[in-house]
């Protein structure tokens, strides 16, 4: 057990300029950040506590749209009326996630902070730039089924692990946080996460000290909303590959996970499935996402999964068009 310091804030400013000290990290449901440091993974010396603040509301925006304080729960969220209504694959996504127990307890922010599920990152017997970086991936040799495809790199090959964070991506949703000198930030999620390129360990662009404070939906889309994700067993189980999207007529809206270190959405490849034919449309877009992808041996079949995946998801937009 390694020693450290705790402290409870009182407000969002406080706990920016008290997490600025190197070796602090935030807790809020601890979902995520407790395990890794029963593992010996994290090795914060100070914790502070930000459960407490006053950022568990949802509002509407002036413009239409909703803002999800960072320490919502998952549950809250995924039941909130108007995210049924607006937001439909915000719910299925943050639904498909997890046991009811954790999204009970893990937070917005919480969430879109959870580490890498690469076992390499969780076995510290082994090389991972990630945990321990210059060391080695021990992935690249390794078992890699459940790995990344595309936006990898030659230090680290592991995906991104949240559901919500792709249904947000397919929404446009920003993050705002909150600077230890008080100056506020507000990111798109591709400004937010970090590919892995030579520093894997640096997954966002957060400064130390930065909290998220929300994150902030647009004005609803109109559309049927779907998440589909593909996993080895029917509950509590990482994506092999997710798919949210969101359909209206020929037009689509998608975003990827289980296949990249962060939610994966190229919107070039949407404009490629609105010129392409119908019969047509889901390996154009797929072609478009994935140049570039360099899956391994093992998790080379997550490309054709993909496409089987966003044909069933467009056959389904079908059928509900026409209920």
């Amino acid at each position: 057990m390694r020693a450290f310091s705790y402290t409870r804030a009182d407000t969002p400013q406080a706990a920016a300029q008290a997490a600025g000290a190197p070796g602090t990290k935030f807790i809020a449901g601890g979902t995520n950040l407790l395990d890794l440091m029963k593992l010996d993974i994290e090795q914060p010396s100070r914790l502070v506590d930000v459960s407490r603040l006053n950022l568990r509301d949802v509002t509407d925006t002036p413009d239409g749209g909703l803002h999800v304080g960072a320490l919502v729960t998952n549950t809250d969220l995924a039941n909130h009326p108007r995210v049924k209504a607006d937001y439909a694959v915000l719910t299925r996504a943050i639904v498909a996630g997890a046991s009811g127990q954790i999204r009970n307890k893990a937070t917005t922010g919480g969430n879109l902070l959870q580490r890498a599920r690469c076992p390499y990152f969780y076995d510290t017997n082994l090389p991972c730039n990630k945990r321990d970086p210059g060391t080695g991936c021990a992935a690249l040799r390794g078992l890699s089924r459940t790995l990344a495809v595309i936006g990898t790199s030659d230090a680290c090959i592991a995906q991104h692990p949240s559901d919500m964070a792709v249904a947000l991506r397919v929404l446009d949703a920003t993050v705002t946080t909150l600077k230890p000198g008080g100056t506020a930030r507000t990111l798109t999620l591709d400004e937010f996460y970090r590919l892995p390129e030579d520093t894997p360990h640096l997954e966002t662009t957060l400064e130390p000290g930065e909290l998220i404070t929300g994150v902030t939906l647009p004005p609803p889309v109109g559309g049927t909303h779907i998440y589909r994700k593909v996993r080895d067993r029917a509950s509590y189980a990482f994506a092999l590959v997710s798919v949210a999207a969101i359909v209206d007529g020929d037009r689509v809206r998608v975003a990827f996970g289980g296949v990249a270190p962060r939610p994966w959405r190229v919107p070039d490849a949407e404009d490629a499935y609105a010129q392409a034919k119908a019969d047509g449309r889901a390996d154009a877009l797929i072609d478009r996402a994935f140049e570039g992808a360099r899956p391994t041996e093992e998790n080379a079949f997550k490309v054709p999964l993909l496409r089987r995946t966003l044909k069933a998801v467009l056959a389904q937009a079908g059928q509900e068009d026409r209920a």
